[in-house]
């Protein structure tokens, strides 16, 4: 079938709207009562999906002479600066400009949504016409790299028989929090101010929790009950496990009065987040221990809740709400108002979604969302495959670094690592791994703390229904 574009009909007003037609080749070819596999599509796609691009709006932001940040801009309007040399490229992912030219400097009000988490972030920028930043952060998981980092630490100091012991004299300082938890805290001030370094926000509602990890536990508990623990009246951790299994192991379900047969073992390892909590210990007779790692049986045991993110949860509410004042107008909200306004406006559920609702978002038009991976800045593993060398420590930062982007012949690929004393890097692309040489890198993107791509369910987020 030709295309309405393409072919000049008499007796046709210009100004018709354009009719969909079938692209089925067997409706085409002969009559028939049905068609199981009918479909329509436009003829001109720029002109009837006009409403899918009005609908995920992709913005340039651009900054003013001083670097603050202005009203984004279309990528029409950004080329013509481009061009006209008013402005020069600062950023590629964010793509951002900035003005060479004095302006007016003339803003509206932006609010910024966040919803907090403890692996996602939620964010979402708009103001009354428009939404100028739609994004989900994935945040690090750094706790097996501290446990990591605890055992080397151990190792060193065994060595160090001769030094007086130096643990009585050390304090913590006041509002000190455990490294993976101020870490997770930090994460969000940063992308939270990396998206106020883009946008003129005038004011953040930030979503907070406090959770009762004990009433999660158990709904009947009150009173004393919350200063008597699980191993309250036990003489230690496994006569609670033995009391609580019934004596019996969780792999094979035998009972055993012999209580020294049995080995504590964790459900979840340490090394993978796992806690020396209650809930995460398995009660194991000493040959199924043994088994259990010999087979690599872990997956038989049931895994309880850890409610790490509800602890992170309720420690951060205070800790970010009161570090975000000192520089902004920061209000707070629940998860109760945003599931009640969320079914209101009668969109899904998501990271991205939520913020939006967060916000105070309605009818405004949306913006192509992104996903931010955070990334690790240096890598100074130890190289254990020297085939037959000692091992070595790589002490140099080479510039390709994993989770950049390059450009060779035309292609654009993600970077995984680099090889040979950095003279080669390994890069991705749609799953496939290939190997360049770094003279054949026509382009270079650095992510810095934070890798920036296209949402995958981009085209899935419209606007609010009703």
């Amino acid at each position: 079938m030709q295309k309405l574009s393409e072919r000049q009909l008499i007796n046709t007003p210009t100004s018709a709207s354009l009719a969909r037609s079938s692209v089925v080749p067997s409706l085409n070819r002969e009559e028939t009562l049905s068609e199981r596999s009918f479909s329509t599509s436009d003829n001109n796609p720029e002109v009837n999906n006009a409403h899918i691009q009005a609908v995920l709006k992709t913005n340039v932001y651009v900054l003013a002479v001083d670097g603050k940040p202005l009203m984004p801009c279309s990528r029409a309007k950004a080329r013509k600066l481009l061009k006209s040399n008013k402005a020069t490229i600062v950023k590629h992912n964010p793509f951002t400009i900035k003005l060479t030219f004095e302006c007016e400097n003339q803003i509206q009000s932006i609010t910024l949504g966040v919803d907090t988490g403890y692996q996602h972030i939620g964010l979402s920028a708009k103001s009354e016409k428009a939404e100028y930043w739609s994004s989900e952060v994935v945040l690090r998981n750094i706790s097996p790299l501290l446990t990591e980092k605890k055992m080397y630490r151990r190792g060193r100091r065994n060595k160090l028989w001769y030094r007086k012991p130096r643990f009585l004299n050390r304090k913590r300082k006041k509002g000190w929090l455990p490294p993976s938890i101020d870490y997770r805290i930090n994460s969000h001030i940063k992308i939270i101010e990396k998206v106020c370094s883009l946008l003129p926000i005038t004011s953040i509602i930030v979503e907070v929790a406090n959770f009762d990890i004990q009433k999660l536990k158990n709904l009947e508990i009150k009173g004393v009950g919350y200063q008597q623990g699980d191993l309250y009246g036990y003489e230690n951790i496994k006569s609670y496990l033995i009391e609580r299994e019934h004596a019996r192991c969780q792999l094979c379900h035998e009972r055993s009065t012999r209580t020294n047969s049995f080995r504590v073992h964790h459900i979840i390892q340490k090394s993978k987040g796992g806690t020396d909590k209650p809930d995460n210990l398995a009660l194991l007779h000493e040959k199924c221990h043994t088994k259990l790692h010999k087979e690599n049986l872990g997956h038989l045991l049931t895994k309880n809740k850890q409610y790490k993110a509800e602890t992170f949860m309720s420690i951060m509410r205070n800790t970010l709400v009161t570090e975000l004042r000192n520089t902004h107008t920061v209000m707070e909200t629940f998860g109760h108002i945003t599931k009640m306004r969320r079914n209101t406006l009668n969109i899904e559920k998501s990271h991205i979604n939520d913020a939006f609702v967060i916000a105070k978002g309605s009818n405004q038009v949306r913006s192509a969302p992104l996903t931010i991976i955070q990334k690790r800045h240096n890598n100074r593993c130890l190289q254990l495959n020297r085939k037959g060398f000692k091992p070595s420590v790589r002490h140099q930062r080479y510039p390709y670094q994993p989770k950049d982007v390059v450009m060779i012949q035309g292609v654009y690929y993600d970077v995984t690592g680099t090889f040979n004393k950095g003279s080669w890097i390994r890069v991705t692309k749609a799953g496939t791994v290939f190997n360049f040489s770094t003279k054949k890198v026509e382009r270079h993107y650095v992510t810095n703390g934070w890798a920036i791509h296209p949402h995958p369910e981009g085209c899935g987020l419209l606007a609010p229904q009703g």
